[in-house]
């Protein structure tokens, strides 16, 4: 009788480092008072796809702080993190960073530049003179103005523009570096509820196309719930985790998704965590 072959051992799997991580972040500040704030309290985050995240908190929690500080934005003589570390492909992120881009509410398009050359700006800069040639760069422009819809914008200037079209001109002007992390603060809170569902809209379309990690600062848990491949909820200040929760369902999802019982019930758990914290920032449910 023949002896039966020892079976293999299964091979060990590599995983992947993290696209972007947070790990045991604190962030304090001293006050004029001589007193310590604690804004973040030992956060720990990992992105290892592209994926839409939400970062979702009642207005005034640290969300915004966090967002910056994964994007290298360090403050004037101020430690950040106070503790822990942000890592981008594994390697520390300590400064700006060139695979990182940012999008603000307030779109900062320069008022001089027609939206064509706001969007070319970024290839001014030696960074992206090194990495990009200026005919490749020229060439992403016009694709990512017919993309977001102005490309019979290009030659007028920001202020010939609505909301929703500098918002779209600042959208292009990050995706046109086609950065490995986007991070938004807030993008679309100042826009009406028509034109804000428009450029959710238009975020998911983009991101399918140019796939990225994108970490988009709310508080508008209806918004969360439509654009984010994931949400993470955030307890008020100082921010700890309290909620990490991936939605299954994939884009585009419809307002009539909104009114499933999946979705109201996923928007009952995330209100009565943020009402159980006891924050006093705002919250907004878009209706």
């Amino acid at each position: 009788m023949s002896a039966v072959p020892p079976v293999a051992a299964p091979a060990a799997v590599s995983k992947a480092k993290p696209l972007l991580a947070a790990t045991d972040i604190v962030q304090e500040y001293l006050q004029p008072d001589g007193k310590t704030l604690r804004v973040l309290d030992g956060v720990s985050l990992s992105f290892e796809a592209p994926s839409i995240n939400m970062l979702l908190g009642a207005s005034g929690c640290g969300k915004s702080t966090l967002l910056r500080m994964l994007g290298g934005v360090r403050p004037w003589n101020v430690k950040t993190p106070t503790s822990g570390r942000v890592e981008i492909d594994g390697v520390p992120c300590e400064g700006p960073h060139p695979d990182t881009v940012m999008v603000f509410q307030h779109y900062a398009n320069r008022p001089d530049l027609t939206v064509w050359q706001n969007v070319m700006y970024p290839f001014s800069f030696a960074e992206w003179k090194r990495r990009v040639p200026e005919k490749e760069a020229r060439e992403r422009v016009d694709q990512m103005l017919q993309e977001v819809g102005l490309a019979d914008k290009r030659d007028q200037y920001p202020s010939q523009l609505s909301g929703g079209q500098n918002q779209r001109v600042a959208l292009a002007r990050a995706l046109v570096l086609r950065p490995k992390v986007l991070l938004m603060d807030e993008p679309f809170g100042a826009l009406d509820a028509q034109t804000r569902s428009n450029m959710q809209s238009l975020l998911c379309k983009l991101h399918a196309a140019h796939p990225c990690v994108v970490v988009f600062v709310t508080h508008d848990v209806t918004e969360a719930l439509l654009v984010g491949d994931r949400v993470i909820v955030l307890s008020s200040q100082p921010a700890r985790i309290i909620e990490d929760i991936h939605i299954p369902l994939r884009q585009p999802r419809s307002a009539d998704w909104l009114m499933s019982a999946e979705a109201r019930q996923l928007h009952e758990q995330i209100v009565g965590h943020l009402r159980a914290t006891g924050g006093r920032g705002n919250l907004r449910v878009t209706v």
